[in-house]
């Protein structure tokens, strides 16, 4: 059964190419034909009733005012954002170097590979922060580090504090954590520099996923890694590159480990492998692991304690930012307003077991609380509130403080745990601190599925809410850099490996 026309890419030369979405057998595929290369047909979603699902959560749409490129040819051709983009950037990334201190096997940047050194100058990237900053009619809030490692720069510490000069009021790297581990004190100077999180490759509890994926057992470096974290209370989150027969089994145990070092972790972002590379179809549907493949195995790995019905798209809370940029008297300038087809979450607890023989128990939030109720109350405070009256926001409060306990399982809910009080006082505040307290007790349990050229979907990617920043002013979907502009933005900006000197 046919679900829509779309655009793709050519795996072989990226070609954009009329693609077709469509139900058989339960699944969601994606096909095109390439007239050099010939057909591809692949895997979208691996669970058609899921897919279908998560449409009741599809994102509105929010133009940037002032888009740094002309729409031409067919989408994602010529992105940088372009007018016809339907979201703003939430989480800037910014590229600082290409150089890393390890040789991943499944990375899509490596100096060592290209040849070529791509370092931008601290100049090059406060103007990149500044385009993200000066995006309308909302500047992007977070920015995140990425490469290459960006450990490797001796002047991160630095590029931390200007990220914060420029106004961004969340900060992160994208790390794999070995510097980190080597120079105990480095987690305390990034803290005192403004960094609010370390975004640390984590691929399982064991060696052997580090040694398929990353040509050595990285673990006890890892380890070292938290550790000093830990010190400094720096937050954590990890972020396993989830490959299939590699480290699929091991989804349950991370989550375990993240609950266990709760105090400094607080969150589990799974990303399934993208396929970047000129990778044989075969070996990607073999190797594949989708959003409902994801959830399954999350749900065979916990015992049940957390099942697919608990998981939602980032697009669900929505409501949430309505509600709150109503009740500060403007627009949100934070909605997760991405394809509904991008990712999955939801928030876990633990009960820790009085029984040493039986586990610990994972509560996800759904199971206490009426999510759906709660997106629809919101909802309903939001209309109420822009049709106006007298101290019609106060009255909203109040009549929160009543209703929203209605929807709370309180025989469910994990013990020692005010639910409604923290709830009311993230609605009361509208803090960082207020999320904060919410998110202290919680663990965030998600997985964004980011495309390669065999799964592309032109759109999904319109949707994107995650854009590079790039030298010559453009700001690029995440999925479109790593598919298709990485390669010729790093040469256009980068010198000879050889030429200059470590």
């Amino acid at each position: 059964m046919k679900i829509k026309d779309t655009k793709s890419l050519c795996p072989e030369c990226l070609k954009t190419l009329d693609a077709e979405v469509y139900e058989e057998d339960g699944k969601i595929y994606i096909k095109k034909t390439c007239e050099e290369h010939g057909e591809f047909v692949n895997t979208y979603w691996s669970d058609a009733d899921l897919y279908h699902k998560v449409n009741n959560f599809e994102p509105t749409i929010r133009h940037v005012e002032n888009p740094a490129v002309e729409k031409e040819g067919a989408c994602p051709e010529n992105c940088g954002l372009c007018e016809k983009h339907n979201t703003s950037t939430v989480l800037g990334l910014i590229d600082v170097t290409n150089r890393c201190n390890l040789r991943c096997p499944i990375c899509f940047a490596n100096a060592a590979q290209t040849g070529r050194l791509y370092d931008p100058t601290q100049d090059e990237i406060r103007q990149m922060l500044k385009n993200l900053r000066n995006l309308k009619p909302f500047p992007t809030p977070a920015i995140q580090y990425a490469g290459g490692e960006p450990t490797v720069r001796k002047d991160i510490v630095e590029l931390i504090a200007m990220a914060k000069e420029e106004g961004f009021t969340h900060v992160q790297i994208a790390t794999n954590g070995l510097r980190l581990a080597r120079k105990e004190n480095f987690a305390q100077e990034l803290k005192d520099a403004g960094l609010n999180t370390v975004y640390m490759a984590f691929d399982g509890v064991t060696p052997e996923p580090y040694i398929a994926s990353r040509g050595k057992d990285l673990l006890p470096q890892k380890l070292k890694a938290i550790e000093n974290c830990r010190k400094a209370g720096l937050g954590m989150v990890l972020v396993p590159t989830v490959v299939g027969g590699v480290n699929d089994h091991q989804i349950g145990d991370i989550i375990k480990f993240a609950f266990e070092n709760r105090d400094i972790i607080y969150g589990v972002n799974f990303q399934p492998v993208s396929f970047a590379g000129r990778t044989p179809s075969d070996a990607v549907e073999e190797q594949r692991i989708t959003i409902p493949d994801f959830v399954n195995l999350v749900s065979e790995q916990t015992l049940g304690d957390l099942q697919p019905e608990n998981f939602y798209p980032p697009s669900s809370v929505e409501p949430v930012s309505r509600f709150m940029g109503i009740m500060d008297g403007e627009p949100a300038s934070v909605t997760l307003n991405c394809s509904q087809h991008c990712g999955i979450a939801t928030y876990v607890f633990i009960e820790e077991s009085e029984d040493p023989d039986k586990p610990d128990k994972l509560i996800p939030i759904t199971d206490f609380i009426d999510v759906d109720g709660f997106f629809e109350l919101l909802d309903k405070y939001s209309d109420r509130i822009e049709e106006g009256g007298f101290g019609i926001k106060k009255r909203t409060l109040a009549k929160a403080a009543t209703e929203l306990p209605k929807l709370i399982n309180k025989d469910k809910k994990p013990k020692n745990l005010d639910i409604t009080k923290i709830l009311l006082n993230v609605f009361t505040h509208r803090s960082y601190d207020a999320l904060g307290e919410f998110s202290k007790d919680a663990m965030l349990i998600s997985c964004m599925h980011f495309m390669d050229p065999f799964n592309f979907d032109e759109d999904r990617v319109k949707k994107c809410v995650i854009h590079y920043a790039t030298p010559d002013g453009r700001i690029i979907p995440f999925c479109s850099m790593n598919s298709i502009y990485r390669e010729g933005i790093e040469e256009e900006f980068s010198t000879p490996l050889k030429s200059k000197k470590e």
